[in-house]
C-alpha cells in the first residue's frame, strides 16, 4: 500500500526504460501495484513486455462486496497475475486456506495466473514446523487441475517480511525442496511449476538466493519500491 500515481509511473517507467535498454533475457518481470494504480502501470509499462497483476481479488465473479475486486475486473484491466494468499492477507483479513484456494480457482476462471502465497510464523519455524506448515497451506491452497501454466508458488516466511532478516541459504533450500516434493500432490507437472522466494530479498542477497536449487524468482517488498535496487534483483535472476 504504496505510492500515488506520479510515484506509480515514475518507478514503471524507470524499469520499462531499463528493460528496453536490455533486451530479453529470458527473465519474467511483474509488477503488482495497489488496484487504483493499476491503469497508470499499464500506460507506462506498455509493450516493454513487463507483464501486470493484482495484489488480491476475491473469490465470487461479482455481487455485493463492497471495496472488494473480482478477478475479471483485474483481467479487464489489462492483468495477467495476482496475488493470493499473502501473509499479510492471511494474518489481516484472516484469510485460510480455502479462502486462498477459491481465489486462486477464481483467478484462474478469469484468465489469471494466481502467484500463491504460503509461509511459515517465527513461533511455527522456532517450534521446526516451517516444513510441515508451507506443505499443508500448499496441499491446501492450490486448487484442482492446476499446472505449470496456471500457477506461481511463492514461499515468504511471515517473520521475514520487511524484517531485513532472511532464513539462512540452507533453510531457504530446505523449505523449497519440500515444495517442490509437495507439488507432486497438486500439480500436473511438479517440476515445471515456479517457486519464488519473498522475504527481505534485496541486491545484496538476491544472487545467492536466487541461485539455490528450486528458487526460480523472488517476491519482491520493500526493494521493489526503488527502481535501481529491483533492477539489480532482476539482473541478478538472469
Amino acid at each position: 500500500m504504496h505510492g500515488t500515481r506520479a510515484f506509480a509511473s515514475d518507478l514503471a517507467g524507470s524499469l520499462a526504460d531499463k528493460t528496453s535498454d536490455a533486451g530479453d533475457n529470458g527473465v519474467d518481470m511483474l509488477l503488482c501495484p495497489p488496484s487504483p494504480l493499476l491503469a497508470a502501470v499499464r500506460t507506462t509499462i506498455g509493450d516493454s513486455g513487463i507483464a501486470l497483476g493484482g495484489q488480491d481479488c476475491h473469490a465470487a465473479e461479482q455481487g455485493a462486496h463492497t471495496g472488494d475486486i473480482a478477478a475479471a475486473m483485474l483481467h479487464d484491466a489489462g492483468c495477467t497475475y495476482v496475488i493470493v494468499g499473502h501473509s499479510e492477507r492471511r494474518a489481516d483479513h484472516g484469510e485460510d486456506n480455502a479462502a486462498v484456494k477459491a481465489k486462486a480457482a477464481a483467478a484462474q476462471a478469469s484468465g489469471l495466473i494466481p502467484v500463491i502465497c504460503i509461509g511459515e510464523t517465527l513461533a511455527e519455524r522456532e517450534a521446526g514446523e516451517a516444513v510441515k506448515v508451507v506443505t499443508g497451506q500448499l496441499r491446501g491452497s492450490v486448487p484442482d487441475n492446476s499446472s505449470a501454466t496456471n500457477i506461481v508458488i511463492a514461499y515468504e516466511p511471515v517473520w521475514a517480511i520487511g524484517t531485513g532478516r532472511t532464513p539462512t541459504l540452507e533453510d531457504i533450500a530446505e523449505v523449497h525442496d519440500a515444495i517442490r516434493s509437495a507439488l507432486a500432490d497438486v500439480s500436473e507437472d511438479p517440476d515445471n511449476v515456479r517457486i519464488l522466494y519473498g522475504g527481505s530479498v534485496k541486491p545484496e542477497n538476491a544472487a545467492e538466493i536466487l541461485a539455490i536449487d528450486n528458487v526460480n524468482g523472488a517476491l519482491v517488498g520493500g526493494a521493489s519500491l526503488k527502481a535501481d535496487d529491483f533492477w539489480a534483483i532482476y539482473q541478478a535472476a538472469s
